[in-house]
């Protein structure tokens, strides 16, 4: 675990940590039900885990569903630490992850409330609006140079 920073989980402990975020924002923050944020996908996907002097404050999952297409999911920075540039830091530390393993592809499921975020970094929208959890939602994707 670093003190401050993003990383890629190695660890169980940094795993723990992203997992511990992803239930405080979407379970307790949004009230999605506990199994549906525990969708079963987690055991082959890259964890992506943000920290402030040791204190676990945001998460990212990525997964390779198809060949050189990576989905990114589960994206969340702790309520009271938005707006501190800890989602584009997490998402920084994402699409490195993503080059690492050879992806030239990344889409996702962006809450439509956070389109915006998702389009400043680049990506578009390439749906209509749907429900997700109870949530709208829109599909964008991204290339990776």
């Amino acid at each position: 675990m670093v003190e401050s920073g993003v990383v890629v989980a190695d660890t169980e402990r940094e795993r723990a940590d992203a997992l511990a975020v992803r239930h405080a924002v979407f379970v307790e923050g949004q009230g999605i039900a506990e199994d549906r944020e525990l969708d079963g996908l987690d055991d082959g996907a890259v964890h992506v885990v943000a920290y402030d002097d040791g204190n676990p404050i945001g998460a990212a999952r990525l997964r390779e569903p198809e060949t050189g297409t990576g989905k990114v999911e589960r994206v969340a920075v702790r309520e009271d630490r938005r707006g501190e540039g800890w989602g584009r830091r997490v998402m920084a530390t994402v699409h490195t992850a993503a080059r690492e393993r050879g992806l030239t592809r990344l889409v996702l499921h962006a809450q439509t409330e956070v389109e915006g975020f998702y389009r400043g970094l680049g990506y578009r929208t390439v749906s209509d609006e749907f429900e997700e959890a109870g949530i709208p939602h829109v599909e964008m994707v991204r290339a990776l140079d």
